[in-house]
């Protein structure tokens, strides 16, 4: 067997026993120039117009009314220590290029907020019926230490998931995670962060 047919051997082997725990394939990342030129085209485009006002209008009838919209593709998620929500792209006709643009964009919108990037990585295991792939962007607050003064956790940590299956983009998922302890001070309003996040 030649060496490029054991390596595809292989990945398939792997992708047949990997999990979310152990991925097949986790790599950190890395937008090419070409992508990276057609994201920047992209920001300027229509279609994230449409993209932020799609999210906007399901967030202010969340707001409004305690929950999803029935007919919805957006569903919103608030516990104690995080909240977020999570855009069903599978039940739209946004391109798997457009959904990863939004999902860079969110994480460009974060870092104005003087956020860092923790990691930008990229999962890909087997499910029982399909291939998924998880790219993810982890955000922290950058904290000034001062001794004897809290600690500002802005939002909290700040997670997003493109999530595709068998090369289809599912769905994206922004989770905001704060710290619940007095080394800190009280988390700043979510609301405030989707303002940031999808406003003009």
């Amino acid at each position: 067997m030649s060496g490029f047919w054991q390596r595809l051997f292989n990945l398939q082997q792997a992708v047949e026993n990997s999990s979310p725990a152990v991925p097949a394939i986790h790599e950190l990342i890395q937008r090419s120039e070409e992508e990276q030129a057609a994201y920047e085209e992209w920001r300027n485009s229509y279609v994230l117009k449409q993209l932020r006002q799609w999210v906007r209008d399901e967030y202010h009838h969340y707001l409004q009314n305690g929950k999803s919209r029935a007919s919805g593709n957006v569903d919103f998620l608030k516990i104690p220590s995080s909240q977020g929500f999570i855009a069903h792209f599978r039940q739209t006709n946004y391109s798997r290029q457009e959904a990863t643009f939004f999902f860079d964009f969110l994480k460009e919108r974060v870092k104005t907020l003087n956020y860092r990037t923790q990691i930008s990585d990229t999962r890909t295991y087997s499910r029982s019926s399909w291939i998924e792939t998880v790219e993810r962007h982890y955000l922290k607050p950058r904290f000034e230490i001062i001794e004897g003064e809290k600690m500002n956790q802005q939002y909290g940590n700040i997670t997003i998931e493109l999530e595709i299956r068998d090369e289809v983009v599912h769905h994206l998922r922004l989770r905001a995670t704060h710290y619940q302890d007095f080394n800190f001070l009280p988390v700043q309003d979510f609301k405030d962060l989707m303002v940031i996040l999808l406003e003009d």
